[in-house]
């Protein structure tokens, strides 16, 4: 009987599956091809990720690939679907990815950052917020904020987000259409005027990049303020969210003390950017396990993760769990890999690796890279 089982799973397996679509816009994804993948294009791939939003195990797997294939999956889709339906009218609504390690959590997010791109909104990424916290190089800039009395500040972070959203919202700054509302001044000769181009106040940020997080702060308000009067629509979209609610950090000021999250001006900057204090946007959030240096965490679920703090600033919130894959997007991977040659072998190989792997995403891609 398991011989007799075995050939049966063993023919499944080696049967063709259909693995791609040529729908290649998020917009028009729909469940008839949940399990596929869609390849993106170079130059959007350049625009949105060229500074971050894809593990570095992906990113590499794409070189080696020679193209950018993300699978749709069910999550996506979900929230796809729930971004339709939004009144935009109402408070903004926050969504929490959340799933176990490896589960596919970056790859949904940079499904839907792509998909508000191709929908016209107006991005505001953070690809991983322990960059900024946790994964210090050893001659990091930190320096006290001249505006903010007991927080610090880190310039160059800051200056490099600015590049990043500069990067992937380069159609709308070019327009010119969105424009600041308040005077900003930033030294004695140095100030940015009523009704000037956002894109001068991002600008100012990345050459001057002493005022980096400040700029950063005053982006945030105008942003919101840009939203709620409907100039622009706006998607907030930050991986690792709970890593701003972990008690510690590795910064640490001259005199040896460790910065707490909270004395960081980009975690005050971007907490009141996830308030429901606004409108006509989305704000798409990740809690994961791999955010905070802890080895013994009890559970992957948001209300864990979040810890009391971050779980009362974000509810209420609609959760959006990335799962382990189903039959179907295991045997579209498992195709995918074979067309790519990143899998070889006999069918019964297929099986092996779903059950060593369990199903999970990053596992069963790690187990195949050397056969």
């Amino acid at each position: 009987m398991l011989t007799r089982n075995w050939r049966i799973l063993s023919r499944q397996y080696s049967q063709a599956v259909t693995f791609r679509t040529n729908e290649s816009s998020p917009q028009q994804h729909n469940e008839k091809q949940t399990g596929l993948f869609y390849t993106l294009n170079q130059d959007t791939c350049k625009s949105l990720f060229s500074n971050g939003g894809f593990p570095k195990s992906f990113l590499k797997q794409t070189k080696t690939f020679t193209e950018t294939a993300i699978m749709i999956r069910q999550p996506a889709l979900d929230l796809i679907n729930c971004i339709k339906s939004t009144n935009f009218d109402a408070p903004v609504i926050r969504y929490v990815l959340y799933g176990e390690k490896g589960s596919g959590k970056s790859l949904t997010m940079a499904h839907m950052i792509h998909y508000a791109h191709e929908d016209g909104y107006l991005i505001l990424h953070v690809p991983w917020v322990s960059e900024w916290l946790r994964r210090v190089p050893r001659h990091k800039e930190m320096s006290n904020s001249q505006t903010h009395e007991g927080f610090v500040d880190l310039p160059l972070d800051a200056a490099a987000w600015l590049i990043h959203f500069k990067t992937q919202n380069q159609a709308l700054l070019k327009a010119g259409e969105l424009k600041v509302s308040e005077e900003y001044v930033w030294s004695k000769r140095e100030k940015t005027e009523v009704g000037a181009p956002l894109s001068e106040l991002v600008e100012h940020g990345i050459t001057r990049v002493k005022y980096a997080c400040d700029v950063i702060y005053a982006l945030v308000r105008e942003i919101k303020t840009l939203s709620n009067k409907k100039q622009c629509k706006t998607f907030v979209a930050v991986d690792g969210f709970n890593s701003f609610f972990y008690p510690l950090t590795r910064l640490n000021t001259p005199t040896k003390r460790k910065v707490k999250p909270e004395e960081v001006t980009l975690t005050t900057t971007f907490l009141e950017l996830t308030k429901n204090d606004w409108t006509n946007g989305v704000i798409l959030l990740s809690a994961d396990q791999l955010a905070v240096p802890d080895d013994h965490q009890e559970s992957y679920f948001p209300r864990y993760l979040l810890r009391k703090k971050g779980f009362e600033h974000l509810d209420p919130f609609v959760p959006i769990e990335v799962g382990r894959y189903t039959e179907k997007e295991f045997l579209s991977c498992a195709s995918y890999y074979r067309d790519r040659l990143w899998l070889r072998g006999p069918p019964e190989t297929e099986i092996e690796l779903k059950f060593t792997s369990a199903s999970n995403p990053y596992k069963f891609m790690e187990q195949c890279a050397p056969l």
